[in-house]
C-alpha cells in the first residue's frame, strides 16, 4: 500500500473513532459533515501563542489538533515558536537560531498577552510531543527550515523515538511553506501525512496541484485563495484541504460551506458548536 493510502486509512480510522473529532458543519442538505478543528498555535485568541497555556486551552476547548511551529536553537534544541526572531512574543530580542536553548528558556513568552501569563516559557518540541500526543492531534509546521540545515532529520528522529512515525499511533501531520523541505520529510517519514502551505494563487494551478499530490496529503492554503472549485480540485487529486487563519465567524462559515477538511483558527469556538 502506498503512503497516501496508508495515511488516509490511518487518518480515517482515527477520525472515525476519536472522541475529539466532533467538529461538525451542516451542509445544504441538512446532513452533518465532519471537519477538523485545528487550534492555530494553540487557542491563541485566549492564551499566548505556542505556549503550554494555549495548547492546554485548545484541549479544554475540544479542538482536534494543535498547530505548532518548530525551529532550532543555536545549540541544536528543537523549540516551539512562530517568528524567526523572539522580539514579538517574548521580552527578548534576536534571532531564534542565534540564541542558545538556555537563553530562549529564560525569556518570558506570555507576559505580552496578559499578567496572568507572565513567565510562560518557550516550549521544547519534546515537551509538546510528550504532553499532548495521544491526547490531541498535532499539526507540526517546520518554520523556515532553510535556516536550519538538517532540521528535517532532527524532527523525524524525535517522532521515531516515540513511534509517532506511523499514523495509527497518533494524529501527526507535518507541513511547511518550504515545499522542498516537505519532499524531504515525505522520504524521511513515508507514513506520516505531509502538508504544503501557501498563500499564492500560483500554487493552485492544475499542474502545481498535481505536483503537490505526488508527495503531499494536505494542501493548506490561506482562506483568501480558497474557492469551491479549488476544494474540488484538491479532493479529486486525493488530497485533503485545510485553510488558515480563521479569526472571524464569517470566515469559518465560508470555509465550512465550501467543504474544506480542516479549519486552522485562533478561535476553536468559531468552528466547534460545543464551545
Amino acid at each position: 500500500m502506498n503512503k497516501k493510502l496508508l495515511a488516509g486509512a490511518g487518518l480515517a480510522f482515527t477520525l472515525l473513532f476519536s472522541p475529539l473529532s466532533q467538529a461538525f458543519a451542516t451542509d445544504t442538505t441538512g446532513d452533518l459533515r465532519k471537519v477538523d478543528n485545528v487550534a492555530h498555535r494553540g487557542a491563541s485568541a485566549y492564551a499566548p501563542e505556542n505556549t503550554i497555556a494555549a495548547f492546554d486551552k485548545a484541549v479544554e476547548m475540544k479542538a482536534d489538533y494543535i498547530e505548532i511551529d518548530v525551529q532550532r536553537s543555536k545549540d541544536g534544541k528543537l523549540v516551539v515558536i512562530h517568528d524567526t526572531t523572539v522580539d514579538r512574543t517574548t521580552d527578548g530580542s534576536g534571532r531564534v537560531g542565534n540564541l542558545t536553548f538556555e537563553e530562549l528558556r529564560n525569556l518570558d513568552a506570555g507576559g505580552w498577552k496578559g499578567e496572568q501569563f507572565a513567565g510562560a516559557q518557550i516550549p521544547t518540541f519534546d515537551e509538546v510531543l510528550d504532553r499532548y500526543h495521544g491526547k490531541i492531534g498535532i499539526l507540526i509546521e517546520l518554520k523556515a527550515p532553510e535556516l536550519y540545515s538538517g532540521i528535517e532529520e532532527n524532527l523525524a528522529k524525535k517522532l521515531k523515538e516515540r513511534h509517532l512515525d506511523k499514523p495509527q499511533n497518533a494524529k501527526i501531520i507535518v507541513q511547511s511553506f518550504n515545499h522542498n523541505s516537505m519532499k524531504k520529510m515525505n522520504k524521511l517519514l513515508p507514513k506520516v501525512p505531509i502538508g504544503v502551505l501557501t498563500s499564492s494563487s500560483t500554487d493552485t494551478t492544475e499542474q502545481a496541484l498535481q505536483e503537490f499530490s505526488t508527495y503531499a496529503d494536505y494542501f493548506n492554503p490561506s482562506y483568501g485563495i480558497v474557492t469551491p472549485d479549488l476544494v474540488n480540485q484538491v479532493h479529486s487529486l486525493g488530497m485533503k484541504i485545510g485553510s488558515w487563519t480563521v479569526r472571524s465567524q464569517e470566515t469559518a462559515k465560508f470555509l465550512l460551506d465550501v467543504g474544506v477538511d480542516a479549519i486552522i483558527t485562533d478561535y476553536p469556538d468559531y468552528v466547534d458548536p460545543r464551545n
